[in-house]
């Protein structure tokens, strides 16, 4: 049976609910949803989703990071939006992040997220 690591670092927000930042499980890292939070008050950072945008990137890399990876270990997205207009936002601040070749992903919209976000992304990443 494989064991599970759980991964955890004060440089992302902690887990608001019954999860772990994220999951290793062999060479595979799960990734749990991070929400535009600042880590240090955990508190919404604003309502500016260009500002959301990049704070939720931040610390999807800080878990990735404790786990001792890096962006190009990312292999697949899923992000949540509260408003697809923001999809072409979303592709140029998170080019800034991660580079090409781009992992897969998907974008969907959704009624409402934690603590009303605007945008919450969670993934897989394989070391």
């Amino acid at each position: 049976m494989t064991q599970k690591h759980i991964i955890h670092t004060e440089n992302a927000p902690a887990a608001i609910g019954a999860y772990s930042q994220a999951v290793r499980a062999g060479n595979t890292l799960y990734l749990s949803g991070q929400i535009p939070l600042d880590p240090q008050t955990m508190q919404l950072i604003g309502d500016d989703i260009e500002e959301q945008i990049h704070q939720v990137f931040r610390n999807l890399l800080a878990v990735v990071k404790a786990a001792g990876g890096t962006a190009d270990q990312i292999m697949q997205l899923r992000i949540y939006l509260t408003d697809l207009k923001h999809f072409a936002l979303v592709n140029t601040i998170m080019a800034e992040y991660i580079g090409q070749p781009y992992p897969a992903r998907a974008a969907i919209q959704v009624s409402a997220l934690p603590k009303n976000a605007q945008i919450e992304v969670e993934g897989t990443a394989v070391f």
